[in-house]
């Protein structure tokens, strides 16, 4: 079974759009297999962040059925995290206190917080110690890096020991160095972990660096338009990204997406 199973997915944002067939996303077929990392690229407007406000349970489809970890999805997750390009930390709290925000408003956590927050807070420098964040735990959100910023957010959203994490555009924001040191950062986390990731971006190189496999999307109303699965042995280091088997992946990828352009611009209006 898959753990994440999209089957004819459609959505329109409201009813209005839905009785003129005016969809956001159209026709959504995809099977993720449990502990699989998959990315999903595309130009801009495409979709990608509708795709994971219906993945995440924020939006329920107009058509078709989504399952995640073999239960239908009727709500916001309980079993996911997720990060965004910009971090929003809670800038009156310390980085300890940001990435244990999760475990005072998620349950079971939530009922046992006050009782358990010594072992709680245990855990989170744990998690902070793997990204690089130690000694970090009570500064301010103002007294970090952009990068240490997106360190702490991505602590604060495995917190819970979610089995599916989220990511939109993480990195985005980010200079190309301190992106390439969080990509490793996560890599190490996942491969430790095996939690499930879908990642939004428009880094090709983002992608193909991380990703089992990656999706390209069509211009709105999106869909999913190539499957490619990167077949590039495990573990990943940056000295990869250098290699003619590796750009020749990303340069593939490009002209998948430079595809999608040209049939845009080149439709009717």
């Amino acid at each position: 079974m898959a753990f994440v199973d999209f089957t004819d997915v459609w959505l329109a944002y409201n009813a209005e759009l839905l009785a003129a067939n005016n969809f956001a996303v159209e026709a959504i077929d995809l099977q993720v297999a449990e502990g699989e990392f998959i990315a999903i690229v595309g130009p801009s407007g495409c979709g990608k962040s509708t795709f994971m406000k219906l993945a995440t349970g924020l939006r329920m489809p107009s058509k078709g059925r989504i399952r995640i970890d073999g239960q239908p999805v009727t709500g916001p997750l309980k079993i996911s995290g997720m990060a965004f390009q910009a971090p929003s930390l809670l800038p009156w709290r310390t980085t300890l206190d940001n990435v244990l925000l999760p475990l005072e408003i998620v349950e079971p956590y939530r009922s046992n917080f006050k009782a358990k927050r010594a072992e709680y807070a245990d855990k989170a420098r744990a998690l902070l110690r793997k990204v690089g964040l130690a000694g970090y735990e009570d500064k301010f959100p103002w007294q970090l890096s952009g990068g240490m910023q997106q360190r702490a957010s991505i602590c604060r959203a495995l917190i819970h020991e979610p089995k599916m994490l989220l990511l939109d555009e993480p990195f985005g924001a980010l200079d190309a160095f301190t992106r390439e040191e969080l990509w490793c950062t996560l890599r190490d986390l996942w491969t430790e972990q095996r939690f499930n990731v879908i990642l939004v971006t428009h880094d090709l190189r983002e992608s193909v660096f991380l990703a089992d496999t990656v999706y390209v999307m069509s211009r709105s109303p999106g869909r999913f338009v190539v499957r490619k699965e990167i077949e590039l042995p495990r573990p990943r280091d940056l000295e990869l990204t250098y290699t003619r088997e590796f750009s020749d992946i990303v340069h593939e990828l490009r002209g998948h997406i430079g595809a999608v352009r040209n049939t845009f611009s080149e439709a009717p209006k």
